[in-house]
């Protein structure tokens, strides 16, 4: 059985549980638990999934982001991909930038051995969540599987698992244990070829919608304007300077809706075509750290903005009277993740 996930830690995870290898890895607070150990770990065991790590296919393209007319080999994606997670010293290690700007062509490889699997006769099994990021993949995948005449089957995550003592709440596949995995083929179900057929037209619609972003909308996949996870971060900004990683982390906290940090932290560059019309408003101020040296301490400030500040001349004349009038001091505009020097900035507010 293949088992097809549309994220990493879901997909390292399940190959986890269908690995017959006697391991254990630790690395600081992280430890990976292998099939065969003497002591098992903590969560409930359901058991352990037949098969073996080579039949685990990962097809982590992110499809809720982005411009998904694209092909999801094409440069655009793969330059997508790379930018989400070359953040920090990951992208200044080269060993670490080059598995980077390669990560997009694994995933390729990855629907390549799905497609061999597929003519080979094998059977499929699909775990799919209501995260837009894995529904955008099922449908996508479903698009794929058209003309194909394999058994097909789904484990859709459920709302919520009732433990002995309380009730948890799940939202993506990266939130299982290796170990429970077992316990949810109770949900499987066969995937008949209408159903396939359903959902590969939903996915044609989403292509035609041009939309840049996909969330998932009282139980319905649609795509969104990309401001429109915004009142998240309108709710919790207030008067006082707030860390960036502080405020992505309360956001996720309190409303987890299937959204990464990579979109709060980098949403202005997924568009392709054309720029991010949407700004930032930030005030002029006096930060440092406790070393005394200037400190980036707002919202998205990564590096010289000099030349997109300038494009945007334009909308800083028309907010600063605005600003000003609410109380603001000096106050510039910058395209969402851009904010000129590091000197003297903090992001009170997203317009």
């Amino acid at each position: 059985m293949i088992e097809v996930l549309f994220g990493e830690s879901e997909a390292a995870s399940m190959k986890v549980a269908k690995s017959k290898a006697i391991h254990k890895i630790e690395d600081g607070s992280t430890a990976v638990l292998g099939r065969g150990q003497r002591s098992l770990p903590r969560p409930e065991h359901t058991g352990w999934m037949e098969g073996s790590p080579d039949e685990v296919i990962c097809l982590g393209f992110l499809l809720d982001i982005g411009d998904i007319g694209e092909a999801v080999d094409s440069d655009y994606r793969k330059e997508l991909i790379y930018s989400l997670y070359a953040r920090g010293a990951w992208s200044e290690n080269e060993d670490m930038d080059r598995e980077l700007r390669q990560l997009c062509d694994v995933y390729c490889g990855e629907l390549d051995r799905l497609k061999s699997f597929l003519a080979a006769g094998e059977d499929i099994r699909i775990w799919y969540s209501s995260s837009p990021y894995s529904l955008c993949g099922f449908y996508h995948l479903c698009s794929i599987l058209q003309s194909c005449r394999n058994k097909i089957s789904v484990v859709k995550l459920p709302e919520c698992v009732v433990k002995p003592k309380c009730i948890v709440t799940l939202y993506n596949w990266g939130e299982v244990a290796a170990e429970e995995f077992a316990g949810f083929l109770t949900e499987e179900r066969p995937l008949p070829p209408e159903e396939i057929r359903m959902y590969s037209s939903r996915w044609n619609e989403l292509k035609k919608d041009g939309s840049h972003l996909r969330a998932l909308v009282n139980g319905t996949l649609l795509g969104v304007p990309e401001t429109f996870y915004d009142f998240l971060i309108w709710r919790r900004l207030g008067s006082k300077p707030i860390k960036q990683a502080r405020l992505i982390g309360d956001i996720l906290g309190s409303t987890p809706v299937g959204v990464s940090d990579i979109w709060y932290e980098k949403g202005w560059i997924f568009s392709s075509s054309r720029e991010r019309s949407r700004l930032l408003r930030i005030q002029k101020t006096n930060m440092q750290d406790s070393s005394g040296k200037d400190e980036a301490a707002g919202v998205g400030l990564n590096g010289d903005s000099k030349g997109m500040m300038n494009r945007f001349a334009a909308e800083v004349e028309i907010g600063r009277a605005e600003s000003r009038a609410k109380g603001f001091d000096e106050v510039y505009f910058a395209p969402c993740g851009v904010g000129g020097s590091k000197r003297q900035k903090q992001i009170l507010l997203f317009t």
